[in-house]
C-alpha cells in the first residue's frame, strides 16, 4: 500500500525523524520510504533558516542539535541528518550525546564515484560549508591518489530547489555558467554533495552531457539507517501496510508544504 502523505500531528507515533536545512533532504526521504515502507516518518525542513551552507559551523551545529532534541521530545526512535552541511557540523557531536540512538548523516558519495568510474575525474558539487569542512577534507584525502577530484562550492544553487524552481530555464542558465569550465570531457563523474542537488540532476546532465555519471548518497544513507535500526531492534516488521509521512517546516506556508509533497512524489 502506498504511504499516506500527512501534515497532521504525530501523536502516538514513534517516527523516524529526517532533518534538512530545507526541502533537499526529501531526496533522502524518498529512498527511506521505498526501503522501509512500513515506517512512519517525520520530515522537518528548516527553510526559515536556510541556507545552512553559508552559515558558520557553530551556527549550523547549534541549530542541528536543537532540532534533534526536539525530535526526541516527539518520541523519534531514529534520526537521519539528511543534510551534508549539518552532518559535517554536528553528527559527531550528536553521536557522543546520544550513543544509543540510531543516527545517520550523509556525506558526498565520492567512494562509489571513484570505484565505479574508469579513470575517475570527479567534480564534487557542494555548499561552501560542506566543501571547506574538515570532514570533506578527510574524504578528499582518502581518494586523491586514485582520482582527479575537483571540489566546487555552489552558493545559490540550493535556493532554486528551495523556491520550487528546479525545472526551469533559469536553473539551466545558472548551471551552464557554474559548470562551463567542466564541459568537454574534463570530468566523467559528478558527486552531488548537497541533498537539494538531486532535484536538478536533469539540468546538470543537460549541461555536462550524457557521458558524465552522477552520484548522490541518498540510497546509501537509507541503507545505513535501516541497518542501524535493525541492530537497535526498532525496525518494524514487513506488514504490507504503508506508514505515514508527516511534513513539518519552520516555514509553515501552504506553498512550502505542497512543495514537500511534490518533491516526495517526484521520480
Amino acid at each position: 500500500m502506498a504511504n499516506i502523505i500527512s501534515q497532521d500531528n504525530n501523536d502516538g507515533l514513534c517516527p523516524v525523524a529526517v532533518f534538512d536545512s530545507g526541502v533537499g533532504g526529501i531526496s533522502v526521504l524518498r529512498e527511506m520510504v521505498r526501503l522501509m515502507p512500513e515506517e512512519d516518518f517525520l520530515y522537518f525542513g528548516d527553510s526559515a533558516n536556510a541556507p545552512y551552507g553559508t552559515k558558520s559551523t557553530e551556527e549550523v551545529r547549534a541549530l542541528t542539535i536543537k532540532h534533534v532534541e526536539s525530535f526526541l521530545s516527539m518520541n523519534a526512535k531514529a534520526v537521519a541528518i539528511a543534510c551534508n552541511t549539518a552532518t559535517s557540523a554536528a553528527v559527531r557531536v550528536l553521536r557522543g550525546m546520544y550513543p544509543d540512538l540510531p543516527l545517520v548523516g550523509i556525506e558526498p558519495a565520492l567512494k562509489p564515484a571513484v570505484e565505479m568510474t574508469k579513470d575517475p575525474r570527479v567534480l564534487v558539487m557542494g555548499t561552501p560549508v560542506t566543501i571547506r569542512e574538515e570532514k570533506f577534507r578527510h574524504l578528499f584525502e582518502r581518494f586523491e591518489d586514485r582520482a582527479k577530484i575537483y571540489p566546487l562550492p555552489c552558493p545559490g544553487l540550493m535556493e532554486y530547489v528551495e523556491n520550487g524552481e528546479y525545472d526551469s530555464d533559469e536553473i539551466d542558465a545558472f548551471l551552464y555558467d557554474l559548470l562551463k569550465d567542466y564541459r568537454g570531457g574534463r570530468i566523467n563523474a559528478v558527486v552531488l554533495g548537497c541533498t537539494h542537488y538531486p532535484f536538478v540532476t536533469n539540468s546538470i546532465s543537460k549541461v555536462l552531457g550524457p557521458g558524465v555519471r552522477i552520484f548522490d548518497g541518498a540510497l546509501g544513507t537509507a541503507r545505513e539507517l535501516k541497518r542501524r535500526m535493525e541492530e537497535a531492534g526498532v525496525l518494524k516488521e514487513r506488514t504490507g501496510w504503508g506508514g505515514r509521512v508527516i511534513f513539518k517546516n519552520s516555514d509553515p506556508s501552504p506553498e512550502k508544504l505542497a512543495l514537500c509533497e511534490r518533491l516526495l512524489r517526484q521520480q
